[in-house]
């Protein structure tokens, strides 16, 4: 499996609204790249259009893989709402897309992966009986398992408590490397520590961050990190409508 880099030129819509006028992002093959800004600005917008998604969306210009290739079939997406199907439990939500796609299901990989993110024995357990953060990290096996060499991961550890987010970030790192993955997250400190390039998106388009030196996944404790992060904190806070 060899990862494309991605490249997005143009005007970015939703229905009658544009959203961003003017990007252009070129995302490196086999690397984190990072989406940041304010809600509603359309960074989740852009991760639907990576993905395929249908919807009102549509970007006036271009979206391309650096091999050629169309995206289609090649891209996993983990949503913000994790979109588990109620009626099944954790196993099955996590081989749901072998089973769409009519292939025997890895299920000694998938209870290796709900192991991985810290719900060993919860194969059978159903969403209704996991907590938020649980079944947050049942939507992150789900993605895990897939072999897409393009990941969009939309504000994948959001609903996780600090300690389980870091060691979360640090398996998805490990587990995604050499991968395309678009990480969209609100959390400054999140972006630094795994980017290798990140962008604050605007109506204007998409200005790049100038990341700390070190390779990812940064240690949190480390004060090129922590500073970089109050930096992009102040930065956000100040796109915000008052």
């Amino acid at each position: 499996m060899t990862a494309p880099g991605l490249s997005l030129r143009g005007d970015l819509w939703l229905g009658e609204q544009a959203l961003i006028r003017d990007l252009a992002l070129d995302l490196p093959a086999g690397r984190w790249s990072c989406l940041l800004g304010p809600s509603g600005v359309g960074k989740s917008t852009l991760g639907r259009l990576v993905a395929g998604l249908p919807g009102p969306h549509r970007l006036d210009g271009g979206l391309r893989a650096s091999d050629g290739a169309p995206l289609a079939g090649r891209v996993a997406m983990m949503a913000q709402d994790g979109q588990l199907l109620p009626w099944a439990g954790a196993e099955r939500n996590v081989t749901i897309g072998a089973r769409l796609r009519g292939q025997r299901p890895d299920r000694a990989r998938a209870r290796a992966l709900l192991a991985d993110v810290g719900l060993n024995g919860m194969a059978r357990r159903r969403p209704g009986s996991l907590s938020g953060g649980e079944r947050q990290r049942v939507a992150l096996a789900r993605t895990l398992i897939e072999e897409c060499p393009v990941v969009v991961l939309d504000e994948p550890f959001s609903a996780l408590d600090a300690a389980t987010r870091l060691a979360m970030q640090d398996l998805a790192a490990r587990l995604l490397q050499g991968r395309t993955v678009i990480l969209i997250t609100h959390d400054p400190l999140e972006a630094v520590r795994l980017a290798d390039r990140a962008w604050i998106l605007g109506t204007g388009g998409a200005e790049a961050l100038e990341l700390p030196g070190t390779a990812p996944p940064r240690s949190h404790a480390q004060a090129a990190t922590l500073e970089m992060q109050a930096s992009l904190l102040s930065r956000l806070q100040g796109m915000q409508p008052a």
